[in-house]
């Protein structure tokens, strides 16, 4: 299955005016695990921070979705937000101008090249490294960009089914991954190879969370897939689903898992 496309088409859907952009990111955080947890660590972070002039990289900003989330926390913070699809990059520039947040930039960079010494207190890259090969060249970056006592922060597949891959048979749900996903030790050792000594790694998308990602993600993009006319029914869809999702991302945010789909790893310089 090819998500980009998909990804298009709702941009494009939801791009119409601020409010239905709004509204966008608003469903995106409900109905997306990761967002749950994303959202969960970052205003761990935050504490004892909102005053302060804080620096941060998203890092793969695709729809802009956790600059946006970022943004409002503190207008004492900015973000430079960065992605290799030009398209995306613009509407998003143009919809930040639009709400009036000007704590925020867009900008097209390669995360394999982009670097900016020491220029940043948090770099966050939420469902990026599985689209990239010379994943060890990127962390490296993340860690030369980080200032002294920064912290990364990434969400990720793991190889316990991430990109709901089950066995060597098994390629992934997204052909756009490169991986199927990270084992925990793995991309540990990825990031001490890149210069990080301290780290802290847990599994995401544990029972809940696998539920949730099949009823709220993989089966609406099946259908879109096979037939953009799933659109009209989509609403209805999620009318009967959507309530069992919440509670089930709930479960997920609020409990430790031995294992899961996914990772969540911070890492500081």
């Amino acid at each position: 299955m090819q998500y980009d496309p998909i990804k298009r088409v709702l941009g494009e859907a939801f791009n119409k005016t601020p409010f239905l952009r709004k509204l966008f990111y608003n469903l995106l955080d409900l109905l997306l695990l990761r967002s749950w947890h994303i959202h969960k660590e970052l205003k761990a972070w935050a504490k004892g921070k909102r005053q302060q002039p804080i620096q941060i990289l998203d890092a793969g900003s695709g729809f802009g979705q956790y600059t946006y989330y970022l943004s409002g926390m503190s207008d004492k913070w900015r973000t430079l937000a960065v992605d290799v699809k030009d398209e995306q990059v613009a509407d998003c520039n143009n919809f930040f101008r639009q709400i009036n947040r000007r704590n925020v930039l867009f900008r097209v960079e390669d995360l394999v090249t982009f670097q900016d010494p020491q220029a940043f207190d948090l770099v966050l890259s939420v469902d990026v490294m599985e689209h990239i090969l010379e994943d060890v060249d990127v962390f490296k970056n993340f860690h030369a960009s980080l200032r002294p006592g920064g912290m990364l922060l990434i969400s990720t597949p793991s190889d316990q089914g991430g990109s709901d891959v089950h066995g060597d048979e098994e390629s992934s749900f997204i052909e756009e991954h490169v991986r199927d996903g990270y084992n925990i030790q793995e991309i540990q050792e990825k990031l001490r190879t890149a210069g990080f000594t301290r780290m802290e790694a847990n599994y995401s998308y544990g029972t809940p969370g696998k539920i949730s990602w099949r009823l709220s993600m993989k089966y609406p993009i099946l259908m879109l897939g096979a037939s953009k006319a799933f659109f009209v029914l989509l609403p209805f869809y999620y009318l009967v689903t959507f309530p069992f999702c919440l509670l089930l991302n709930w479960l997920d945010t609020h409990s430790k898992h031995p294992t899961g789909t996914g990772l969540i790893v911070k890492a500081w310089k």
